[in-house]
């Protein structure tokens, strides 16, 4: 950890720095196989809370990272197929998404993408991609989601501005510290469910259910 919190801090600093391009990178990161659960919804309101009159700048950008990485996933999923999700995922929680896909299509996209942490998007964007959801009902869907999301998110940053920058400013170092065990904790959660899924035989679940397409 004492080697971590400097290059993390030094990473922190380049993201308020470019601002924009920070939102971009953390919300790639942030939908990717090994999320950083919380950092792209801090950061919107942080920055939207120093700057207030920018919160829908913000809110955008944050959005646009969220699609790039969500698309990214779901491509690769979609490349892999049903069987590569079935390698990652238990048969229990692979037959679960089947099921909410088939029931909520378009929706099994974009209510886990309002919903906050601890609720994770990843799997869903995983399973529209093993699914083979149709790629421009995917982005559209992800893009309600999580431009409402953080719409909500930027416009509560500006409206209390004042008081969330002294807040960070003030427990800076702890929010930091959290945030970091928090990525730690999803990177090595990812780690172990990857090298369990290889061990997993492909066959393991096939149970599967066709989406629905809207």
């Amino acid at each position: 950890m004492t080697v971590a919190m400097p290059i993390t801090a030094l990473v922190w600093h380049w993201m308020f720095r470019f601002r924009s391009a920070g939102l971009i990178a953390v919300g790639i990161a942030d939908n990717s196989v090994i999320p950083m659960p919380g950092s792209l919804d801090v950061f919107t309101i942080w920055l939207a809370a120093s700057q207030p009159r920018y919160w829908p700048f913000y809110a955008t950008m944050a959005t646009a990272g969220a699609l790039i990485g969500g698309y990214i996933t779901f491509a690769l999923a979609r490349k892999g197929g049903k069987e590569a999700l079935e390698r990652k995922l238990s048969k229990k929680r692979v037959t679960k998404l089947y099921r909410r896909f088939e029931r909520w299509g378009f929706w099994g996209v974009a209510l886990p993408a309002i919903l906050p942490p601890p609720f994770p998007i990843v799997p869903f964007l995983l399973a529209a991609g093993a699914l083979q959801y149709p790629p421009k009902r995917f982005l559209s869907s992800l893009a309600l989601g999580r431009g409402v999301r953080f719409i909500i998110l930027a416009g509560l940053g500006a409206m209390y501005g004042t008081a969330i920058t002294g807040f960070f400013s003030k427990y800076y170092e702890p929010a930091l510290i959290i945030l970091i065990s928090l990525s730690v904790i999803a990177g090595v959660l990812a780690l172990i469910g990857y090298y369990r899924g290889r061990q997993r035989s492909p066959g393991s679940a096939r149970t599967a259910v066709a989406p629905k397409a809207a």
